[in-house]
C-alpha cells in the first residue's frame, strides 16, 4: 500500500483524469478501503481542492474547477529538486532561462510557507564552462518536435545546416530519431540516417524540421547495446566513430586545473611525483596538428603516451615554432 503522501498524489491524479469517479472504483485502483478514500478526500479538501460528492447507486467524487490553485503537494526533497532544476536551466542550452525563472516564481507562490522558505534559502548559480555561453541555443519548439518524433517512432524529415551554411542549402535529411540528449551545453539528436545508412549525431540548433513526419519505424539497437550514455561518450570522447584523431598525454598539471577547459575529453588524476600533481588526458580532434596545438594551450610539460602520429605532430610543430622564433630574431 502506498504511503499517505504518495496515495494523496495518486488520488488527485485519478480525479483529474476523468469527470466522475465511483468511490468503490477509486478504492480498487488505489488498493485501499472506501473508508480510506473518504478520509483522503477530506484531506485534499482541507488543502483547498474543490472535491464534491456525486449521487448515484455507488456514490462517487468529482474534482471541480477552482479559481485558485491550492498548495502543491511537494515533500522537502521534491521542493529542493525543483528549485535546483529551474535555477540551473540556463546551462541546458534550450533557451528557457527566462521561462524557468517565471516558473519557479509561480510554483513558489502556491507552495506552503515552509517549502517556500526552503526554496528561498537555496540559491544556485549555474556556471558554464568556458565557451559554452557563446554556443547557439536550440529552439524550444524544435526540441518539442524532435522529442515527439522520438516518442512516437516516426521518421523525421528536416533541413540541416552544415557549418557556415543555412538550412535548406542541401537536400532534406531523413532519419529515424532514437534519443534527444544534451551534452556540454548543446542539444543533439541521435538518429539512424536513412540516406547514409549509419548512425549520426545531429546538433538540434542546426535542425529545421519539415512536416509531416514520415512513416513509423521499428527502433534499432545502438552499437554495443542500448547504452545511450556509453554511445554518446564514445562519439564525443574520440573513441569508436568519433573524432578521427585522438591521443593520450600526461600533463604536468593537477586534474582540477585541466578539467574545466576540456568539454569532451577524459581527465584522470595521477599520483604526485616529486611533489608535483599530474593528470592523464585523452582528447580528440579533427587533425593531429590540431590536437597537438590544443594540448599546447595548457602551458605545461607534456608527455605523449600515444599514438606515434601525435608525437610526430608535436615534432613538426616544434620545428615550425622554432623557425618562427628565429625569423623574428
Amino acid at each position: 500500500m502506498l504511503e499517505t503522501s504518495a496515495r494523496l498524489l495518486s488520488l488527485l491524479s485519478l480525479l483529474q483524469a476523468r469527470r466522475d469517479w465511483p468511490g468503490q472504483l477509486l478504492a480498487e485502483r488505489l488498493e485501499i478501503s472506501p473508508r480510506t478514500v473518504r478520509r483522503d478526500v477530506d484531506r485534499l479538501r482541507e488543502l483547498g481542492y474543490p472535491i464534491t460528492a456525486t449521487k448515484g447507486p455507488d456514490g462517487g467524487y468529482r474534482l471541480d474547477a477552482g479559481t485558485e490553485l491550492p498548495p502543491l503537494l511537494f515533500d522537502d526533497e521534491q521542493a529542493v529538486a525543483l528549485a535546483v532544476a529551474l535555477q540551473t536551466a540556463t546551462a541546458t542550452g534550450a533557451g528557457i532561462a527566462e521561462a524557468a525563472a517565471r516558473a519557479l516564481a509561480t510554483v513558489r507562490q502556491v507552495m506552503p510557507a515552509r517549502l517556500r522558505r526552503r526554496i528561498d534559502a537555496l540559491q544556485v548559480t549555474a556556471v558554464e564552462r568556458p565557451g559554452v555561453r557563446e554556443r547557439p541555443q536550440a529552439d524550444t519548439e524544435v526540441l518539442v518536435v524532435l522529442s515527439d518524433a522520438v516518442r512516437v517512432r516516426e521518421v523525421l524529415r528536416f533541413d540541416y545546416a552544415a557549418p557556415g551554411a543555412e538550412p535548406g542549402d542541401g537536400p532534406p535529411r531523413r532519419a529515424e530519431p532514437h534519443h534527444l540528449i544534451t551534452w556540454g551545453g548543446r542539444w543533439y539528436l541521435i538518429a539512424w540516417d536513412l540516406d547514409r545508412d549509419d548512425w549520426r549525431t545531429f546538433r538540434a540548433d542546426r535542425i529545421t524540421p519539415r512536416t509531416p513526419n514520415g512513416p513509423r519505424f521499428a527502433p534499432r539497437a545502438l552499437p554495443g547495446g542500448d547504452d545511450v550514455t556509453a554511445f554518446v561518450a564514445g562519439r564525443f570522447q574520440g573513441s569508436g566513430d568519433g573524432w578521427p584523431c585522438h591521443g593520450e598525454v600526461i600533463l604536468d598539471l593537477p586534474a582540477s586545473r585541466v578539467y574545466p577547459f576540456v568539454s569532451d575529453g577524459v581527465v584522470e588524476p595521477l599520483p604526485a611525483t616529486d611533489g608535483r600533481e599530474r593528470c592523464r588526458l585523452v582528447l580528440g580532434s579533427w587533425s593531429w596538428h590540431g590536437l597537438a596545438s590544443s594540448l599546447g594551450h595548457f602551458d605545461a610539460d607534456i608527455e605523449v603516451v600515444g599514438p606515434p602520429e601525435l608525437a610526430d605532430a608535436f615534432a613538426r610543430l616544434s620545428r615550425r615554432y622554432a623557425g618562427a622564433a628565429e625569423s623574428f630574431s
